[in-house]
């Protein structure tokens, strides 16, 4: 009986250690497509886009 709630235990770890690791990988692409995005955008767009998402949020930026 111990082995099994060693072996249930080990594989509880495995899965959240497998969850953790595609919340990282998951971050560190949304931040790369973030970079690229930006960085390779004109400005103005990338100020027309900024200042859209305040209308959107109905956030006063005049």
């Amino acid at each position: 009986m111990k082995k099994n709630a060693q072996a249930i235990a080990a594989t509880q770890s495995n899965a959240a250690s497998n969850a953790d690791m595609m919340g990282i990988a998951g971050a560190v692409l949304l931040g790369l497509v973030l970079l690229f995005a930006a960085g390779f955008a004109q400005a103005g767009v990338l100020h027309d886009t900024a200042h859209d998402m305040r209308h959107a949020m109905s956030f006063p930026c005049h």
